[in-house]
């Protein structure tokens, strides 16, 4: 008894001292500055926007006398503990930067939570963003001197007001892009799984918006996966919304009409990005495993043609992992330590970070990507890669693709908790992917930048796809993917070969990772990873009508004359 009640002591007594010391104790474990005032919040500001709408805010603010700049968070997911698990993240967020000498403003976008009007994706983004910013410019303690901080759709947020409002002097813009058909179209097909788990996400937002209940909100992501299943199969496709939903929805019609990228849907609101013009200092931070990445490295490639410097860090993330956030928090408060208040000695001296995986550690570098060399890895005899030529006489290699039972998208950049690197194994028993290995490596392989292939292909079919996924396979012979991507054939797209074969090149994406003495490099090449590409389903209508597939026949050639080869940007 003596010993339990000691015990119940020391408890109070680190309880106690947790609440008595507790900022100063996430500070230890962020690795970020020391809290330097304490913080009032006001809640439920009435932002007024141009139309007589108002929008919700909660205005957190540092304990001083002095005048210091403001960071807006704009957020549809809740901005406050009393909305959701993500409301519970931005309020502890909005303590973090107050007590670091900084007013915060988060906000309930448009038709969100506690601000009215009707939610829109994108469309209001732009002219409500303009709108805060005046307003933030108006207060009485505000110098009109603004940062924008925030991933996903609050860096799409960040983008859509950046140029246009010289009042924003800094942006961290986080696991995002302006590329905004890219996102929902990577490579030319539609992320269903994308599209139908995000709407999902706000319905059932808003049907728990007003629990209490801790674990409710941790079970979402899980209540989303189990709701989308029956509709992810279904055709056509453009009545999936109305299986998970209940009811068809304005969004993911208008996806689904306007699927090309010169679409006026993605074309209007790209050209109010327009980043050329953003003058204010920028940071862009993603993961190897985010499906923001490629659009993200285009937006960096972007900026740097236009003369820009920015910041480039990428870590061994994907979209759902909360070290991003946190990793959001620490390089954000030193981006606008630099650029709100011109602590200049604080910023790192190499504009590019990036976490090499395999080799486990954060490296830096002048430019992404850094100098390296293509080197070809051929498909060969007997399900190998090599760097030499594969022989004259080597046969082809056959599969068939079934879009009843299409090959499934397993971890990688997909919106999924399920989303990153995981072992391939059991896909790769599949009869309807292909792989092709080296033998064990005898020293280590280091490639950072993009990542091609390039095959020689045939298919029965006018309409079918080309699938390719890099792996590492561990000496206990696990196949770990790295990167991925797809090419989607249509009538017209490609010239054929003289002999009727196409030549098909697959982007890859981007990667940083060292395949370690011992380990192998592995393709994957098959037709589709559904639902993260919505399964081709051999015929010209993707997704308005179509009730039925065809079965595509492909083969795959690797021989002298058609060499399909792994291209790696090798840099030592």
């Amino acid at each position: 008894m003596k010993r339990l009640r000691n015990l119940i002591a020391a408890l109070v007594v680190i309880g106690l001292l947790i609440r008595r010391y507790h900022r100063q104790l996430f500070a230890y474990i962020l690795r970020i500055s020391p809290p330097r005032y304490r913080v009032t919040v006001e809640r439920n500001l009435v932002v007024p926007m141009r139309d007589s709408v108002n929008l919700s805010a909660d205005h957190y603010a540092p304990a001083t006398p002095l005048r210091v700049p403001t960071i807006l968070i704009r957020s549809p997911y809740g901005r406050n503990t009393r909305h959701s698990l993500f409301g519970l993240l931005l309020e502890f967020f909005g303590h973090r930067f107050a007590e670091r000498g900084y007013h915060v403003l988060v906000q309930d976008t448009r038709g969100r939570f506690d601000s009215q009007g009707s939610f829109n994706p994108y469309f209001n983004e732009n002219e409500d963003g303009t709108a805060t910013l005046e307003w933030l410019c108006r207060q009485p303690w505000s110098i009109g001197v603004i940062g924008l901080w925030g991933g996903s759709y609050l860096g799409i947020v960040q983008w859509l007001i950046a140029a246009e409002n010289p009042a924003v002097k800094a942006l961290v813009p986080s696991i995002t892009s302006t590329q905004l058909h890219k996102i929902l179209y990577p490579d030319g097909a539609l992320d269903l799984g994308l599209a139908l788990r995000w709407l999902s996400l706000f319905q059932t937002l808003d049907r728990n918006r007003h629990t209490r209940n801790p674990i409710k909100w941790f079970t979402v992501l899980n209540d989303i996966e189990r709701a989308i299943q029956p509709a992810l199969l279904h055709l056509p496709v453009s009545e999936a919304d109305e299986i998970v939903l209940g009811a068809t929805t304005a969004p993911f019609q208008e996806w689904i009409e306007y699927s090309q990228a010169d679409d006026h849907l993605w074309r209007d609101n790209l050209d109010k990005m327009r980043l050329p013009d953003i003058e204010a200092p920028i940071h862009l931070m993603s993961g190897w495993y985010d499906f923001f990445l490629r659009g993200l490295l285009d937006d960096y490639a972007a900026l740097v043609k236009a003369g820009r410097n920015p910041y480039l860090t990428i870590g061994n993330w994907h979209h759902f992992m909360a070290i991003i956030s946190m990793a959001d928090l620490r390089e954000g408060l030193l981006w606008f330590d630099t650029y709100l208040r011109g602590e200049q000695s604080r910023l790192r001296e190499k504009p590019v970070r990036l976490f090499v995986m395999g080799a486990n550690e954060w490296r830096d570098y002048d430019s992404f990507p850094p100098p390296s060399t293509p080197t070809r890895y051929y498909l060969q005899t007997g399900r190998t890669l090599a760097t030499e030529l594969p022989h004259e006489l080597s046969q082809p290699d056959h599969y068939i693709y079934d879009p009843t039972n299409p090959t499934p998208a397993v971890g990688g950049a997909i919106f999924s908790i399920k989303g990153g690197r995981v072992n391939n194994n059991a896909l790769e028993a599949r009869p309807d992917v292909l792989t092709y290995t080296t033998s064990p490596l005898r020293q280590p392989i280091e490639v950072i930048g993009r990542v091609h292939v390039e095959l020689y292909a045939q298919s029965d079919l006018e309409h079918t796809d080309f699938f390719g996924r890099l792996c590492d396979v561990t000496p206990d012979k696990r196949s770990l993917n790295i990167c991925e991507g797809l090419f989607r054939l249509e009538p017209g797209k490609l010239e054929r070969q003289a002999d009727g074969t196409l030549c098909v090149e697959i982007d890859l994406w981007a990667t940083a990772h060292v395949f370690k003495r011992g380990h192998s490099i592995r393709l994957q090449v098959s037709s589709g990873a559904h639902p993260h590409w919505n399964r081709n389903l051999g015929t010209s209508d993707y997704y308005s009508a179509c009730r039925t597939v065809q079965v595509a026949h492909q083969t795959i050639y690797h021989d002298k004359l058609r060499p399909s080869a792994l291209i790696l940007p090798v840099t030592k």
